[in-house]
């Protein structure tokens, strides 16, 4: 055990060590970069195209180290967390919440093993606790996609009515911006932003079907974009979108109760084994002990989760049905 808690600590230590390290190294190189950058952008202006598109929003960063920054970046799988997050609802900087990932997993070995005493327990909460966060960004992204598509059918009808009334296309999504709730509302404010500072409307729907990679969101902008090129009535359009969405809310109500009994079969077989092994803790402690302090009961944990974990993705599997 402490010869484990002095391994946990000098990594960190190192880890610290070499990023602070590294950012202080980086910093001026980041400020000597930046004036170069700034330089060759004023040296060049006369050059550039007028018809070249150039970019109206300011990328994130993913660290305000920049060191860290310049590392991140290199990952596609970062810029993706980094898009999860937005997507979530959620201001964090990717570097930020992997250090928080690190810390969750960290301080969650070292509880189990001041409890338990067992390595390999410990090094199995730790990664557990480092996917703990993560899979809060990913219940978060859910439930606010579930209000946005809720609330998307109710923005379509006001979009129609507005066009019908007499506004233009782009003012009626300012006028959504203003009448919807969020989350919705945020992301219609960003499209009418972008095409008021310039980016084509084409763009400005695509980067909306990017941030919200929702079917309704993508059948809505599909829409859009063939009426702006081959014309056609846009209320009649929206309005009859809006009605393709209503209806498919409907049969997905339906199947929703056609695959009750598969949702109550999977939250019994996966509650049941934590549930008989706490109960059998609480009352008989000398009865479950093996599984954690004898070798063969490690395998047997080990064999039951995976079990487990294959069984919650095969019911779930058969009861996901896409409408």
């Amino acid at each position: 055990m402490p010869a484990l808690l002095i391994a946990l600590l000098v990594f960190v230590v190192v880890a610290l060590a070499t990023f602070a390290g590294a950012s202080l190294l980086d910093e001026r190189r980041a400020q000597a970069r930046l004036i170069k950058d700034r330089l060759a952008t004023v040296q060049k202006a006369p050059e550039r195209d007028p018809d070249e598109e150039l970019a109206l929003l300011r990328d994130e960063q993913l660290s305000k180290i920049p060191a860290l920054d310049t590392l991140l970046r290199r990952s596609a799988r970062v810029s993706a967390l980094q898009d999860a997050l937005l997507q979530a609802g959620m201001r964090f900087r990717a570097g930020n919440f992997l250090a928080l990932c690190l810390i969750c997993g960290i301080l969650a070995g070292l509880a189990v093993l001041v409890f338990s005493r067992n390595p390999a327990i410990s090094w199995a909460a730790l990664i557990v606790g480092a996917f703990l966060p993560y899979a809060v960004v990913s219940y978060r992204r859910q439930k606010r996609f579930e209000k946005i598509e809720e609330l998307f059918p109710e923005a379509i009808d006001t979009l129609a009515r507005a066009v019908r009334a007499g506004h233009a296309f782009t003012t009626a999504l300012e006028m959504i911006s203003n009448e919807i709730s969020e989350p919705l509302a945020s992301e219609f404010r960003q499209l009418f932003e972008e095409q008021k500072f310039g980016m084509p409307v084409r763009d400005a729907l695509m980067n909306l079907a990017d941030r919200v990679p929702m079917i309704d969101i993508k059948f809505f902008v599909t829409a859009v974009m063939l009426q702006r090129e081959t014309g056609g009535n846009i209320a009649e359009i929206l309005g009859n979108l809006s009605s393709v969405i209503r209806e498919r809310f409907k049969l997905q109500r339906q199947v929703r109760v056609h695959t009750a009994q598969g949702r109550l079969t999977m939250a019994l077989l996966m509650g049941m084994p934590p549930a008989v092994l706490t109960v059998l803790w609480l009352f008989s402690p000398d009865f479950v002990k093996p599984l954690f302090y004898d070798p063969v009961g490690h395998v047997l944990l080990v064999v039951s989760i995976t079990l487990q974990t294959i069984g919650y993705f095969v019911i779930r599997k058969i009861i996901k049905i896409q409408v």
